[in-house]
């Protein structure tokens, strides 16, 4: 299964939810692959800590290949590192992806990350983490992807730009990916006691639009997390985050459904 998470706006936690539900996986003893191609490269330093800075093989390497004329480009197994945790490894960006942005779309290139990706052997699950627009390497992931995830942030800014994200989604599903759907939308940053956060995961259930009832709290933990480059399930196990990250991993798992209730 690969997956991609994304949302056109920024700060709605999609490192944060690309690099725990992976370290979920590969704690579960499934082989596991985080694609970071956001040029902020927040993925990599989450998971890489001050070793990300020193890294000699990049996504920047990988797409830059693509823009020149070599019989003989480096194999994608070549920009694949190792992270410190176990079944778990990582596609690391750069910045040198903003530069290349362009010149890649002139070309026309947006279907190589799928190319690439069909012809790695041995991950269960892959994970790619996107920049907060709509440009040439979110619509390569959304290509490349089976499912995409959509972190939602309980604003009413984020509700408007849902929809048009579910049409871009759409656009994309109908010209280049027609396997791609939208698995769920992820509430993050939520809290239970406040008023406007209910509202409009409510409305938007209303809507019928697919909110996994699996939420994120808002929790001051994450911001240790990040400074460790330790996600939540290797930083605090117990913690009540954690619990709900294992708990939004079980919904993918189990299609979306609470796997705690039994169906017909």
């Amino acid at each position: 299964m690969r997956r991609v998470v994304f949302n056109q706006k920024g700060g709605v936690g999609k490192s944060t939810i690309t690099c725990n539900l992976a370290a979920i996986s590969a704690f579960n003893g499934r082989r596991t692959l985080v694609v970071d191609l956001d040029p902020q490269g927040n993925s990599t330093s989450y998971l890489l800590g001050e070793a990300a800075g020193q890294l000699k093989h990049t996504l920047g390497g990988f797409f830059a290949q693509m823009l020149s004329f070599t019989f003989f480009p480096e194999p994608t197994e070549t920009f694949i590192t190792h992270t410190p945790f176990d079944n778990l490894d990582l596609m690391a960006s750069h910045p040198d992806l903003e530069e290349l942005r362009d010149k890649l779309e002139l070309r026309y290139k947006m279907f190589k990350l799928r190319e690439a990706l069909d012809k790695l052997t041995g991950y269960d699950e892959v994970f790619i983490d996107t920049p907060p627009a709509l440009n040439f390497f979110s619509r390569s992931a959304l290509i490349a992807a089976d499912a995409c995830l959509i972190p939602f942030d309980c604003d009413d800014f984020s509700r408007q730009a849902l929809y048009k994200l579910l049409e871009s989604v759409s656009e994309i599903r109908a010209d280049h990916n027609a396997e791609l759907h939208v698995e769920g939308i992820v509430v993050n940053q939520f809290h239970s006691r406040a008023r406007l956060p209910q509202r409009l995961v409510g409305e938007l259930k209303e809507e019928g639009l697919p909110v996994l009832d699996a939420y994120i709290s808002s929790s001051v933990k994450i911001r240790e997390s990040h400074d460790r480059a330790a996600p939540m399930i290797h930083l605090s196990p117990r913690h009540k985050l954690s619990g709900e990250f294992q708990a939004l991993y079980r919904r993918l798992e189990n299609g979306g459904k609470d796997p705690n209730i039994a169906t017909a």
